[in-house]
């Protein structure tokens, strides 16, 4: 295994990242967490309740190639929880692909399962915790331990560049695995803030507030608004698109 700040190279940043998932989804580090997953696997969701729960942490996803990069908050309980994939089958999710496929960044505007056939498009998704924490709320402590992970995946994404970063939980578990991997960042950062962009050593990263019932349903967050960032996102890495 590389060390976490090491790139990784062409031919083999797929197949390291594949065995980064594998590890992803097999810790057991953060006791509170592996509670509430597993009671939610096996006290599911009556709608759910003829499925099978995923009931492990959610590894992120997308293309190898990716130059834009999402962090999420955590996996939902009846989201990722349950279907194993980042913001598959829960509303949030459908908020955020929907955006990336009329943005160019998804071949689907759907997402309800690992083998919908959803496939993104010069884009990963990744969350700050890959355990679904109860109450939606990840201790710091929790976001801390995980950190290691997302520090890894953004050295395998080697041809990163844009990194969205949806909510402020987000950002914060960003800008400390930027830090841990040795990026020159800014003695100060931009304050979180929905298009918010801030030069970070060799990305740039956008905020946008986070695709949850709560700013979609009272229009906090709107899909134009999210639109936005992802065309943003868009300018930058593809100037001439």
């Amino acid at each position: 295994m590389e060390p976490s700040g090491a790139r990784a190279r062409s031919s083999g940043g797929g197949d390291q990242l594949a065995a980064l998932t594998r590890e992803i989804a097999a810790c057991t580090a953060c006791p509170r967490l592996v509670e509430w997953r597993e009671q939610v696997a096996r006290e599911k969701r009556a709608s759910f309740a003829a499925q099978e729960y995923w009931g492990r942490p959610v590894p992120g996803f997308g293309d190898p190639r990716a130059r834009v990069v999402v962090v999420g908050l955590a996996p939902a309980a009846h989201g990722g929880n349950r279907t194993g994939r980042v913001f598959t089958g829960d509303r949030s999710g459908d908020f955020l692909f929907a955006s990336m496929f009329r943005c160019g960044f998804a071949n689907q505007a759907e997402s309800v399962a690992r083998d919908d056939g959803l496939e993104l498009i010069d884009a990963y998704v990744a969350a700050a915790v890959r355990c679904a924490p109860p109450a939606n709320k990840p201790t710091p402590a929790e976001r801390d331990t995980c950190r290691p992970f997302l520090v890894r995946e953004l050295a395998l994404l080697a041809s990163a560049r844009v990194l969205v970063v949806l909510g402020s939980f987000a950002y914060d578990a960003l800008w400390a695995s930027l830090r841990d991997a040795g990026e020159e960042l800014p003695a100060r950062r931009a304050k979180f803030a929905h298009l918010m962009e801030q030069p970070a050593g060799r990305y740039v990263v956008l905020a946008s507030f986070h695709p949850s019932q709560q700013n979609t349903f009272t229009g906090r967050l709107t899909p134009t608004m999210l639109d936005a960032v992802f065309q943003r996102a868009s300018a930058i890495v593809s100037p001439s698109r």
